[in-house]
């Protein structure tokens, strides 16, 4: 039984990629942590430059979508363009790298609900204890209709984005220096050095926004649903977040904000609300911040389940993985695969964080982990785009030179250019000092099941092919 419902219409998947995103999350964390580790101001221009990017990407990725309808997006469409064995490889990158994003969120997830629950309570609880209730309602919603998840994700973005508004806002109004547009927006900086950094650190804010496609077996028009949707939430995304990234650097002054960002990180928009909003606000700003990573974290394992699906049904995993509920069409088995591989990590940081710091598992789980799978989803891009020109080489479609070359051309380019810089900065991503093992190591994880991935399924046609020329009678 396949996943097939059509119910997703373009604002309900609109809502699952901006929900991946995160908006407070991106804007807390994302756009405070860019000012204070790259030290540039032009942080607002890099989600413009990222967006333009990704937008060019689109317009041939979302191409893709119209001829070929399947739930593992980058192993479907690299196999089509790339042949099966660097399909299969992209399909290996893929899984570990969307896993790699939705388990690393467990560990921001369980210290700030564990930190926020413990000063509403008055007592320590440990990080793993409200993330394991999260591991609970997630894999829950994993297994029922998509459309319900929807509903959840609808109201939590709704809010997240009311409350990035509030401090938009209040940014501007009690701003100590005049707005200065031509530092956060100059777009000379383009070449500056140091904006490779600021780039590598901006495109994690918008992973997600590929998983549009990954829902085209479930829209309502497979046609136009996920392009629409996609071109949408790239747009809503650049723009507003490029805003929001200006209004940090308005509220705190344009001479102060790099060093308040060194100071007080993620936590310098809820010490704003302190300033300004009654406390019954920032009390709703840090609970709405829980609820925007519960958002990734059900989005992510909604991608990562039909990743399994597709894969077990494409035979690059075991087949059982393909198993779906006969009431729901949910991926069912995917999504209790995902579930407990969320586990077993999250039981094993259990572990090495007892005793440690509560910061220990900001810096770890959630750091290595995402910063980790942003690398291997910017990578499966850059070849998706290259894909995308040998899919339409090979097949004679009505899609005009614009889409089958220019764009998926222009974009692979960028997209390099994009991956080379987050190798040269990862030790900065991780937020390490100099130069060591760990970054090799990150990387490997990210890439080795690809290589080998590939490696095994070439051999295996080679063996095939070779196998059945020796059976072929001799002329």
């Amino acid at each position: 039984m396949g996943l097939e419902q059509r119910t997703l219409t373009v604002p309900a998947l609109v809502v699952m990629i901006i929900a991946a995103s995160a908006p407070l999350t991106a804007v807390a964390g994302g756009v405070t942590t860019n000012y204070a580790v790259t030290g540039m101001s032009s942080v607002p221009l890099s989600f413009l430059v990222i967006g333009a990017i990704l937008l060019v990407f689109s317009i041939g990725y979302t191409a893709m979508s119209q001829h070929i309808s399947n739930a593992g997006a980058f192993y479907a469409y690299i196999a089509a363009g790339m042949g099966r064995a660097a399909g299969v490889g992209a399909a290996m990158v893929a899984v570990v790298s969307y896993n790699l994003m939705q388990i690393g969120i467990y560990g921001m997830f369980g210290f700030a609900s564990s930190s926020f629950a413990g000063s509403l309570l008055g007592v320590d609880i440990p990080w793993w204890a409200t993330a394991l209730v999260a591991w609970a309602l997630v894999g829950l919603l994993g297994i029922n209709r998509v459309d319900f998840s929807v509903k959840v994700l609808g109201i939590v973005v709704a809010a997240e984005f009311l409350v990035v508004v509030v401090y938009n806002i209040m940014a501007f109004a009690v701003a100590p220096e005049a707005p200065a547009p031509q530092e956060a927006f100059n777009i000379a900086d383009v070449a500056a050095p140091g904006m490779g950094a600021v780039m590598a650190f901006t495109i994690a804010a918008f992973m997600g926004f590929e998983s549009g496609t990954i829902y085209n077996e479930e829209v309502k028009d497979p046609q136009r649903t996920a392009k629409l949707a996609t071109i949408i939430a790239v747009v809503i995304i650049a723009c507003f977040y490029a805003f929001s990234a200006f209004a940090v650097a308005v509220g705190e002054g344009a001479s102060n904000v790099l060093g308040a960002t060194a100071e007080l990180g993620p936590d310098l928009i809820f010490v704003f609300f302190a300033a300004h909003a009654p406390a019954w606000f920032v009390d709703l700003a840090n609970l709405l911040f829980i609820t925007s990573l519960f958002a990734a974290l059900l989005a992510f394992h909604n991608v990562v389940a039909r990743y399994f699906y597709s894969m077990g049904r494409g035979g690059a995993l075991p087949g059982f993985l393909a198993g779906t509920s006969r009431r729901t069409h949910a991926p069912v088995a995917g999504s209790l695969a995902q579930s407990a591989l969320a586990l077993a990590v999250m039981a094993a940081f259990a572990i090495a964080s007892t005793g440690q710091d509560p910061m220990f598992i900001v810096f770890t789980m959630f750091t290595w982990m995402t910063n980790t799978a942003a690398f291997g989803l910017v990578l499966l891009m850059a070849l998706t785009s290259f894909a995308i020109i040998g899919y339409f080489a090979k097949h004679r479609t009505g899609d005009s030179l614009f889409t089958r070359v220019i764009a998926p051309l222009t974009s692979g380019i960028a997209l390099v250019f994009v991956f080379v810089q987050i190798v040269l900065n990862f030790d900065l991503l991780l937020g390490l000092e100099k130069p060591g093992m760990l970054s090799y190591i990150l990387q490997a994880i990210a890439i080795l099941p690809g290589v080998i991935g590939f490696a095994v399924t070439w051999y295996a046609r080679s063996k095939a092919a070779a196998d059945q020329t020796e059976k072929q009678p001799a002329i």
